[in-house]
């Protein structure tokens, strides 16, 4: 079943370091970027080309406006630098409600992708109605695990992409939204 649209057209998270907003045409340079960077794209199907980049950045810009939700664009605040993208997906046939994260390798180890995927959550519980998140994560993901686990989340057992990644090798990570608003909660007192 499609998750339906319910959030405002245009949000825009901050964080201290960090905006989350809708990806928009001036984003496609950094992102095609990002899909020829072979040790970004390793876990990811790998290489894509430009013309795959664009139609990935205009899916992700084309489920805002159907479903009300997705890929957030990742924009640095100390240089206005597009780093990433992070944010609610849920495409046809997907195992569950994802909270995903992709970073530009030039991001990598400063904390940025935990903290865009907090604000993520917490957008996501607050505005989408939904009772768990999951995270698609390769076995051998070592780093996105790492960060799943910043986020509270536990590895749930294997999972199931649909075609055409049908047989690539997925691990779910996840919790509820009761556990994430527990674990927020003791994070804040």
């Amino acid at each position: 079943m499609m998750p339906s649209a319910a959030p405002s057209p245009e949000p825009v998270l901050e964080t201290a370091r960090l905006t989350l907003r809708l990806p928009c045409r001036d984003d496609f340079e950094a992102w095609a970027a990002l899909g020829e960077d072979e040790e970004a794209m390793r876990h990811l199907g790998g290489v894509q080309p430009r013309f795959v980049s664009w139609g990935r950045m205009l899916a992700a810009i084309g489920s805002w406006h159907v479903l009300g939700f997705g890929a957030f664009s990742v924009i640095r605040k100390s240089d206005n630098r597009w780093i990433g993208r992070v944010g609610p997906l849920h495409p046809e046939g997907w195992p569950g409600d994802e909270i995903g994260w992709t970073l530009a390798r030039g991001a990598w180890g400063n904390g940025y992708a935990t903290e865009a995927a907090t604000a993520a959550t917490d957008w996501s519980f607050a505005n989408l109605g939904w009772p768990r998140i999951i995270h698609c994560i390769a076995p051998d993901n070592a780093a996105s695990q790492a960060v799943a686990r910043r986020l509270g989340s536990r590895r749930l057992g294997p999972g199931k992409l649909p075609v055409p990644h049908a047989d690539d090798a997925v691990e779910l990570w996840g919790q509820t939204r009761e556990q994430w608003y527990a674990r927020r909660t003791e994070h804040i007192a």
